[in-house]
């Protein structure tokens, strides 16, 4: 049983497996990317990502060490010039495996492995989308917490200009009875004079009356001593 064992040995020999991975590794440098199964694959990113590590700093001790693993002049020499140079600014990460599917003829799980920094097309693609930044909650509260004291002071501003406003008005509103009470008066003095007026008219009928007919009062006064 594999109890714990994180390497998977791909039903080789030691020695076989060496050179299997020493042989990927050098057409994965050569190539910048290679077709092959899927378990080989992940097994070669373990094996060649410590060797790109090693290559970033061109020294004689890291060059000797990179060539037992290996040992191909044309790969140490593509590994320390172009290579160096295209990840010198990552940390890690320089290989990436896209699944393939199955193979034709043992139904194998197919995958490609390359290097990330030679695939223009994604680098063009990464490149166009926008930078996404993180917001933590805690600066939202601070801010609403600082525009509080703000909004308290304009609420403040705006009902001292609303009262000084108003104030006027209340004013108005008290000053115009008084002065449409004059009117009011002369009103029921132009009243009380114009009932006084008819009054006096009805009084002065029934003595204009007297006035006009001499002859029908003399005529009563006729009348009275015959009965």
């Amino acid at each position: 049983m594999r109890h714990g064992k994180k390497n998977n040995h791909l039903g080789r020999t030691a020695s076989h497996r060496k050179s299997l991975l020493s042989n990927l590794a050098n057409s994965l440098i050569l190539n910048k990317r290679i077709v092959t199964t899927l378990a080989k694959a992940k097994e070669l990113r373990k094996y060649v990502e410590p060797i790109l590590t090693k290559s970033k700093e061109d020294s004689t001790h890291n060059r000797r060490i990179v060539f037992s693993y290996l040992k191909n002049k044309e790969s140490i020499k593509t590994l320390f010039g172009d290579v160096s140079e295209k990840i010198a600014t990552r940390n890690g990460g320089y290989t990436r495996i896209i699944k393939l599917g199955t193979r034709a003829g043992d139904a194998a799980e197919t995958a490609m492995i390359e290097l990330v920094d030679y695939n223009e097309l994604l680098l063009a693609v990464n490149a166009e989308k926008p930078v996404k930044t993180r917001r933590s909650r805690r600066s939202s509260g601070t801010a609403r917490a600082a525009a509080a004291p703000a909004a308290i002071a304009a609420t403040e501003v705006i009902s001292d200009a609303q009262v000084v406003d108003e104030a006027p008005e209340a004013e108005e509103q008290t000053e115009t009875p008084s002065a449409e009470a004059p009117e009011a008066v002369q009103d029921t003095s132009t009243e009380s004079t114009a009932e006084t007026e008819e009054s006096s008219s009805t009084e002065e009928e029934p003595q204009a009356g007297t006035d006009e007919n001499p002859d029908a009062a003399s005529e009563e006064a006729e009348d009275k001593p015959e009965a």
